[in-house]
């Protein structure tokens, strides 16, 4: 599997052969103040993980950042029991030969639809493409991110390891690299990524074309899940934080609509279109009788007995029944894009209104939208060629008054005096 060339060479490691076995799983304790755990191969806690995530929850993070990062550190401790090196031992080789497997490896498969389209190719009514057999440079950027910050934990908190497997950046480890700078020497310049990073992808959001918006709507079969597409176009808010709407947050005299964010945890009360409250009430009148109500109980639900709270995969069916019948595979996430790209070309709205609504931190997260899209640009680009053609079909100005064509033309030339601006 491996092979050492000296005692202080590096370690040679065959990652294409390299066989990663599916050991060890993420698990729910119970626990609140655990509330999840990583076991190894043995069928054992790995302690060091279960103090990490800990850690995390003090810090004030969500589950659902604990799970994920769960899920990223039990594949780094299957590659570590693959290459027989405990995870206190890793070394830069170990983190080089993690991110060559995770970008050469196919992930694991899936059950497929017969009709699923294949990994990679692109769908002609919405030019995404599906996901390809190998991991997204963004799944190794953030699996990256967090091991270092496991590593970062143990070495803050308790001095070993030495040496972090993943360099926070090139040579400089330290943060201001300028800090103190020498006037006789030019300014270091930071290094733009971490060691073994992939090089992060540029961010192109996707957005539904307001006839392919009509078209997606027009195919939806119930006041549900009108409603549902509804709130989701007109408030931009996440798939999850939509779902997780309470009856007593819905406020159709104020048109608003309380979500809590995801990543805050804060409440924010999002203003909506009016028809969204139209089909929320038709909606209502349905379910009349049929389902709890209190301020407290789950806005959605399903339509089925037993009734249940609307959860992910079941609103996520919604858009594949549309996207089936349409051939199209729009996703929930694209109609808070363009929800954002419709209120960015509003120019009534600032940017920073855009950026209250969507619930981000940071305004460079919402600069992203300024952007055209592809389409845009097509386009614009082709109602330029337009008005130059109209132009130039025009017919030339005549003189004005008082002045002689043949004058002109004796004085400038014919062409001028005919008028080609040419």
């Amino acid at each position: 599997m491996e092979v050492r060339m000296s005692e202080h060479s590096t370690t040679v490691r065959d990652v294409a052969a390299l066989k990663v076995a599916r050991v060890g799983r993420v698990e729910k304790s119970g626990d609140p103040l655990r509330p999840f755990r990583l076991m190894d191969a043995d069928g054992s806690e790995v302690a060091a993980v279960s103090e990490f995530l800990h850690h995390m929850l003090a810090d004030d993070a969500s589950p659902a950042s604990l799970r994920s990062y769960a899920y990223e550190l039990l594949a780094w401790v299957r590659f570590l029991h693959a290459v027989e090196v405990p995870w206190h031992l890793a070394s830069r080789v170990e983190a080089r030969d993690f991110a060559l497997w995770l970008k050469t490896t196919k992930k694991p498969p899936r059950q497929r639809r017969p009709d699923a389209p294949s990994p990679g190719s692109v769908n002609p009514v919405t030019g995404k493409a599906a996901p390809g057999e190998n991991y997204a440079a963004r799944t190794r950027r953030h699996a990256r991110a967090v091991i270092r910050s496991f590593y970062e934990y143990h070495r803050e908190t308790h001095g070993r390891p030495l040496i972090n497997p993943f360099p926070q950046g090139g040579a400089a480890e330290e943060s201001s690299p300028n800090a103190h700078h020498n006037p006789m020497q030019p300014f270091r310049r930071p290094a733009r990524r971490g060691t073994y990073q992939p090089k992060e992808p540029k961010p192109t959001p996707r957005t539904i074309p307001d006839q392919a918006f009509n078209d997606l709507f027009a195919a939806l079969k119930c006041n549900r899940d009108r409603a549902l597409i509804a709130f989701y176009i007109s408030t931009g808010a996440r798939a999850s934080e939509l779902l997780g709407v309470e009856q007593g947050l819905v406020a159709p005299e104020d048109q608003t609509i309380g979500v809590v964010r995801k990543g805050s945890q804060t409440l924010q009360h999002l203003p909506a279109s009016a028809d969204a409250f139209v089909w929320l009430r038709l909606y209502q009148q349905e379910l009349r009788g049929t389902v709890p109500k209190g301020l407290s109980e789950p806005l959605w639900w399903t339509l089925r007995r037993p009734f249940r709270p609307l959860e992910y995969d079941a609103a996520r069916m919604v858009f594949t029944r549309a996207n089936q019948l349409l051939g199209a595979n729009w996703t929930l996430h694209d109609l808070r894009h363009s929800a954002a790209k419709r209120m960015v070309r509003d120019p009534n709205l600032t940017l920073a209104d855009v950026q209250w609504v969507l619930g981000h931190a940071h305004i460079t997260t919402t600069e992203i939208y300024i952007a055209p899209t592809p389409d845009e640009v097509v386009a614009q680009v082709l109602a330029h060629h337009e008005r130059q053609r109209t132009e130039l079909a025009k017919p030339p100005a005549p003189p004005a008054p008082g002045y002689r064509p043949e004058v002109l033309a004796a004085l400038f030339g014919t062409s001028t005096a005919n008028g080609d601006r040419r």
